[in-house]
């Protein structure tokens, strides 16, 4: 079946999520235009014609004759040569969204998508959340991320075995994995300090007008102006402005913990 798409990053993610036998087949049109279809790889040809034919619109029989000899001749050579030239990468996927509640988006080159449940959450998606917004995420098999309001995260980086590197740029975030679950490294960068991870719960954002990091369980590298504090289960830290070191790791009290988690939930 013909699928039609836009030359968008839309299409895009499209490709990166269809079987191994589909093709993204740049196609000459008789309009003079390049157009993009997704299509079978046994049936890309007559595809591709019969694409073709729906940008002619109403013509004579005569008139369709001659298209079809100005495609096999011009039209599927061409299209065959672009398809060797710029068939793009598959754009990998990192993850997919869990839940969601109020309006989130993620955007990596094109148009800013929408998100919705089970959408796909792709390496290089910059992911955002709205006002009164949550999101979550689900990386690979074992990891959990949510995200509050005002949030904006990107996925620099991340593979289901070995982890990866993430960007929290603003807002609240709350990372988990379950006990049990195989290790991996992930890093956690924002402008106030970077969060070497590996299997554990912990919270970040921010927390009584500072940039805090609160482990449940598990425990968190946070390393701030090359300074390094470890931070275990119960305790946080945090970075009062950027630039400065983290502070002395302490207990934090049940209010300041149910602050921080609701706003992630």
């Amino acid at each position: 079946m013909l699928i039609l798409w836009p030359a968008t990053h839309d299409l895009q993610v499209a490709y990166a999520t269809s079987p191994e036998s589909t093709l993204l087949l740049p196609i000459l049109a008789p309009d003079g235009l390049i157009h993009h279809i997704l299509t079978d790889a046994h049936n890309q040809q007559q595809d591709a014609f019969n694409f073709a034919m729906t940008i002619v619109g109403n013509q004579t029989n005569q008139d369709l004759l001659r298209h079809r000899r100005w495609f096999l001749g011009n039209a599927a050579p061409a299209a065959l040569v672009l398809f060797a030239l710029v068939r793009p990468a598959r754009a990998e996927q990192a993850g997919t969204v869990e839940d969601i509640k109020g309006e989130a988006f993620a955007q990596a080159v094109g148009p800013r998508r929408t998100l919705v449940l089970a959408a796909p959450i792709l390496v290089g998606d910059e992911v955002s959340t709205e006002r009164a917004s949550r999101l979550g995420l689900r990386l690979g098999q074992d990891t959990t991320i949510r995200l509050g309001e005002l949030a904006h995260l990107k996925i620099d980086r991340f593979l289901v075995d070995t982890g990866g590197e993430l960007t929290l740029e603003s807002g609240p975030l709350l990372f988990d994995r379950p006990a049990g679950s195989a290790p991996v490294s992930v890093q956690i960068r924002s402008p106030s300090a970077l969060i070497a991870v590996r299997g554990t719960r912990f919270f970040a954002g921010p927390s009584k007008g500072r940039f805090g990091v609160f482990v449940e369980h598990g425990s968190v590298t946070v390393t701030a102006a090359g300074q390094q504090a470890v931070v275990g289960a119960g305790q946080g830290t945090d970075i009062p402005f950027v630039g400065a070191p983290p502070t002395p790791v302490q207990q934090w009290g049940p209010p300041r913990i149910r602050a921080a988690m609701d706003s992630v939930s």
